[in-house]
């Protein structure tokens, strides 16, 4: 039989271009998903009843490749934004978690670094962390609505209700191991520009300079993984877990017991503040658990050629656990609140339900259970 290449055909395409291909055209039905989504909610305006976000006008179908898409820039925009607007705190957090001496408190922290770097100081590293933060958002919003929706499939239908508290802590952890992937090295960058003077200025002259002194692999990725095991790929994985798996189970309880009627029939800004709140509860119960392993990142990241035992010598088992932990636990509820309220107002905005609740989760995995149950409400 004669090959293609022999009768004029062009040859077939290489793998990589049809990926190419199939993301560029994904790309752009995204952008007229999008433009029609826009459309569809400023002509609300008028009356007209477009782009309902619980019903079959809906404008992007659940779980698509589309989806996806619109999730992870529903990721960039909360996860990168507030992470940006919180630098100030980010910084004074930091400072106080390496420099104890110097920074004993929270008040005294903000005056020597206002005195010391001015207003400007503030804002130190916020290229990396606005770089970081939003391909963490990304990945972490986006391959989170695919592992859940991937791990409800693999359990099934019958077992996918009694199995979603697992399954929220599964498809959390997969998607943040990806996430950390992007974010470590700008976390590790941002770091070493908010508390080394003189290290670098930004995110374009710090990345090279650690990657040419020091090395990629483990000071950028691995966080120092050979100096101390919780490092960012353990750290991070299980502090999203207990965010997402805590924001899924307080927003379902809020939904069950303290709103007097089903999600679907609520208002949207009383769902966003559900969100908000959820959010914040989830943020503040996390950092109050997973402060210990945040000092010691920061200490280890900033202390080259640290261990363990020197952190716990240097910052002591009180302070391991307590320095800058009030900081931390308004930063990181605020933070973690915001990120919630802004990722499901874009998706709101888009014409997708909000996240979390009885109407959603693991029961959105199955169209068929997911239709009867609108139905019921």
């Amino acid at each position: 039989m004669a090959s293609r290449d022999k009768v004029g055909c062009s040859p077939a395409a290489l793998p990589l271009d049809r990926v190419l291909a199939a993301l560029a055209a994904n790309a752009e039905q995204l952008g007229r998903r999008w433009e029609a989504a826009v459309r569809g909610r400023c002509g609300k305006r008028d009356g007209a009843a477009v782009g309902r976000v619980e019903g079959r006008a809906q404008v992007i179908e659940m779980h698509t490749p589309l989806f996806y898409a619109t999730c992870a820039l529903g990721g960039i925009l909360s996860t990168g934004l507030t992470h940006l607007a919180v630098t100030p705190l980010d910084l004074v957090k930091c400072n106080m978690q390496v420099d104890p001496s110097k920074y004993r408190d929270i008040p005294s922290a903000f005056g020597v670094m206002l005195q010391e770097q001015g207003l400007g100081g503030f804002f130190k590293g916020w290229m990396a962390t606005l770089v970081g933060y939003s391909c963490q958002g990304a990945c972490k919003f986006g391959f989170y609505e695919f592992f859940k929706k991937c791990y409800s499939d693999i359990a099934g239908p019958e077992n996918a209700e009694w199995l979603k508290t697992l399954i929220y802590l599964a498809a959390s952890a997969s998607a943040e191991v990806i996430a950390d992937v992007a974010l470590c090295p700008m976390e590790a960058v941002k770091i070493r520009v908010q508390t080394q003077p003189g290290f670098a200025r930004c995110l374009i002259d710090g990345l090279p300079k650690i990657v040419q002194t020091e090395g990629f692999t483990k000071d950028c990725f691995l966080f120092g993984a050979v100096k101390f095991p919780p490092n960012s790929f353990t750290y991070y994985p299980a502090d999203t877990m207990m965010k997402f798996a805590c924001f899924e189970t307080i927003v379902e309880m809020v939904y069950k017991h303290a709103v007097p009627k089903p999600k679907d029939q609520c208002s949207k800004p009383l769902q966003l503040a559900v969100s908000f709140a959820g959010g914040y509860i989830a943020g503040v119960f996390c950092a109050a658990i997973s402060h210990p392993a945040d000092n010691l990142v920061s200490f280890l990241n900033n202390a080259k050629g640290a261990t363990m035992a020197d952190a716990v010598r240097t910052l002591g088992m009180w302070g391991l656990f307590t320095r800058g932990l009030p900081l931390r636990i308004i930063m990181v509820g605020t933070l973690t609140g915001a990120q919630w309220a802004a990722y499901d107002a874009f998706k709101i905005f888009v014409g997708l339900p909000t996240s979390g609740g009885v109407s959603s989760s693991c029961a959105a995995a199955f169209p068929l259970r997911q239709v009867g149950h609108e139905k019921n409400n």
